[in-house]
């Protein structure tokens, strides 16, 4: 069969066979704009189609019915090969089909033609399940001989059973785990992305110096997120879960702000509202939980233990989600393990905050120091025969702490890239600098690093360091590369010894805060069958400004929610009071209205794309205010990056508004010319959308029931399973 292909606009591509076009595209995030499948989506579902087509054919010649039938299919990739790869297919059967029709209807999709003709590359696994929904068997691609025992430094179980154990957890919560992508592009750096199948806005990242060591990163990633709640951030769980006896934990509390909106007096303590509430502007009403969004049931709070004197104190779920981020969370086979990486992390971003902002210059490690690690230097080694310098210094400022940075330096750019890591021992803090650099990264990748300055005002920017949380990419001053170093270089060691080697590194690291006067509070997790932990240090290990308590805290969504989800709905009163509201919220126009109001559309839809702007724009059409409409056309067509398909209704949409606001034109003189222009389907909405028949054009129907978002309610299908865990495990206590 002949295929013709043609080149459409940006990346979209056109196939043609038969009587048939197809249209492929890709994905917003690399540059296309995400209006069909991908080239290889389409490879991809192509054997899944093809299965269930020799399923149908066999059950529609044996007059059985197919309606109770399901097939799923996951593609599992190599880690050392992306191009080898392994076809899962997996069906879900009816209880009443007989035992020789089963294998019948398994043998069936073994007849595929895809899978024929394209056998001598991927392999395919085809099974029967229950339950495709229930079956959370790990879609990983190392799977370790338990008969080998790997230990590694911070490890209190070997690596083998560390992934086994953490495996375990996940396929019993029925999540299942794939791996995305593998990288080791240098010797001895290994890093990978692992996601849920069924909801992959959960997601995250492992390094190591091997496959086995990166998976047991990611996995204990995953179960840190998992518990802590972090992958739901700003997330509205929906009415169900708001109104529920509990929203994040058993343990929670509400408590209802005092008269005048002021903070409950069970929450927090002294210490923690001296540097939280310094000037008394904070009001119970900024505290209010995002996630439930549940106004009337007061501020959700999570109980923490002082370390100081073990008394428990209550901390706002909004202030941790707004101020801490991800930081100070971790996961291990044991608590103090997970405490290590918990307090390591938090000195690594601290200390790292520290030298940045203070543009302090590093001393480097000396080569015989370094010559101690091969295994780090082989690495070192491989960037710098593809043209990357590399600098490794010592950043525990004088033996103070034990944080380690890798410098990358991009001659063909002019960028540069420095990665901290931290342990208590130095081996382990340069390694985990050194796989933290290449995480995920390409060596194409290190051409987008931004180049260094000597201007002290960009680097000190607050925001620049959250850039350098996110991913390391913030600004870096030149100071930090001057050859005169601030500190000497200490060969530093935090480590434990023997057995309790991880206990007696948790207590050194808790003494270096306890000697810097800090306090620190704790909350253990293990509601979901692993040990995972939460350390916050107020005034030392937040990511974001504590401001933005009060002028920039994510729960601003409880000021549009109910409304832009029941936008369909609303009078023209009500319009006119959300878009008020938006005017006076100072809030910027190319803000997404997905992360004001913290629901997951698809990307690639209408309202994935929609902006404050754009929806100002669609409430003044709504209420016929033709001018603000048309400046706001005129600003979105000048800034906005939307689809093709949008620009052009709002092209069509220009040239309508402008004759409707000259007095000298007639717009029945030109519809016709504008339909041949812009077409009849589209103009058929601009004109609508003018005259009133047609609201928010793009825009499907929803409401607070969340109903049609497909993606956002795979988010909550996540979070569902972990509120179920959560409520057999306090069950379980009573």
């Amino acid at each position: 069969m002949e295929i013709k292909v043609n080149f459409l606009d940006k990346l979209r591509l056109e196939a043609k066979f038969d009587d048939f076009t197809v249209i492929a595209d890709q994905p917003i995030r690399y540059k296309g704009d995400g209006s069909a499948p991908g080239p290889f989506d389409y490879f991809l579902a192509s054997s899944a189609l093809c299965a269930a087509y020799f399923v149908k054919l066999y059950c529609s010649t044996r007059n059985i019915p197919t309606e109770n039938i399901r097939l799923s299919q996951n593609n599992i990739v190599d880690p050392e090969n992306r191009y080898q790869q392994i076809f899962k297919i997996q069906v879900e059967l009816p209880a009443d089909i007989s035992a020789k029709d089963r294998e019948g209807i398994l043998r069936s999709i073994d007849r595929c033609t895809v899978k024929k003709v394209v056998q001598a590359g991927p392999e395919f696994i085809i099974e029967e399940v229950e339950n495709l929904d229930a079956d959370a068997q790990a879609l990983l691609t190392v799977n370790p001989d338990t008969a080998t025992t790997t230990y590694i430094p911070g490890k209190d179980l070997p690596l083998e059973q560390t992934i086994a154990n953490m495996s375990g957890v996940l396929a019993r919560l029925g999540i299942k785990i794939e791996i995305a992508s593998w990288r080791n592009i240098v010797p001895n750096v290994w890093s990978l992305h692992i996601r849920d199948a069924h909801s992959p806005m959960c997601f995250t990242n492992g390094k190591g110096s091997t496959k086995e060591s990166a998976l047991a990163s990611a996995l204990g990633e995953y179960i840190e997120r998992l518990s802590c709640n972090h992958f739901y951030a700003g997330v509205f769980w929906g009415e169900d879960i708001a109104n529920a006896p509990f929203v994040h934990y058993p343990e929670e509390r509400w408590f209802k702000p005092r008269r005048g909106d002021k903070l409950p007096a069970e929450i927090l303590d002294e210490y923690c509202l001296d540097i939280y509430d310094p000037d008394g502007e904070l009001r119970g009403s900024h505290l209010v939980d995002t996630n439930s969004g549940n106004v009337e049931r007061g501020i959700c709070s999570l109980p923490y233990v002082r370390r100081s004197d073990g008394e428990t104190v209550y901390f706002p779920s909004n202030l941790i989600e707004n101020l801490f981020v991800s930081n100070g969370m971790s996961a291990g086979n044991t608590l103090v393990e997970a405490q290590v990486q918990c307090l390591s992390e938090i000195f690594e971003r601290a200390v790292k905050r520290e030298i940045i902002e203070g543009e302090i210059a590093l001393p480097d490690v000396p080569a015989d120091v370094l010559a101690k690690y091969p295994g780090i230097v082989a690495g070192i080694k491989g960037l710098e025969e593809q043209g990357f310098p590399v600098l490794v210094k010592d950043a525990s400022l004088g033996g103070k702490y034990p944080v380690m940075c890798v410098t990358l330096m991009n001659p063909r750019t002019g960028g540069v890239f420095a990665s901290f890591g931290a342990h208590p021992s130095l081996q382990v803090a340069l390694e985990r600098s050194l796989t933290e650099l290449l995480q995920g990264r390409s060596f194409e990748g290190l051409n987008d690093l931004p180049q260094p300055t000597f201007a002290s005002n960009a680097v000190t920017e607050p925001n620049n360091f959250v850039e350098h949380f996110i991913d390391s990419s913030g600004i870096v001053s030149w100071r930090f590369f001057s050859a005169k170093a601030d500190y000497d270089f200490v060969e530093w060691d935090f480590s434990g010894h023997g057995d309790n080697s991880n206990a007696e590194e948790a207590e050194a690291l808790f003494g270096i805060l306890a000697d810097m006067g800090k306090e620190v509070y704790t909350a253990v997790y293990d509601h979901l069958g692993a040990t995972a932990c939460r350390i916050l240090v107020p005034g030392y290990s937040e990511i974001y400004p504590v401001d933005d308590l009060v002028w920039d805290n994510t729960n601003v969504a409880l000021q549009f929610r109910a409304d832009i989800l029941n936008l369909h709905s609303l009078d023209d009163a009500a319009l006119e009071a959300l878009l008020e509201r938006l005017e006076e919220s100072e809030l910027d126009d190319y803000t997404d209205i997905a992360t004001l109001i913290g629901i997951d559309f698809d990307e690639n839809t209408d309202w994935g794309q929609l902006t404050i702007q754009e929806l100002k724009l669609l409430i003044n059409l709504a209420l016929k205010e033709y001018e603000e409409a048309h400046e706001l056309v005129g600003a979105f067509l000048q800034y906005n990056d939307n689809t093709a398909e949008r620009r052009l209704f709002y092209q069509a949409m220009n040239v309508v508004l402008e004759v409707v606001l000259n007095e000298d034109l007639e717009l029945d003189d030109y519809v016709v010319n504008f339909r041949r222009m812009f077409g009849d389907a589209r103009m058929d909405a601009v004109l609508g959308s003018v005259d009133g028949t047609v609201r928010f054009h793009g825009l499907t129907p929803t409401s607070m029931k969340l109903e049609g978002l497909d993606r956002h309610e795979r988010l909550l299908d996540s979070y569902r399973k972990l509120h179920k865990a959560r409520a057999a495990a306090a069950a379980a206590t009573r």
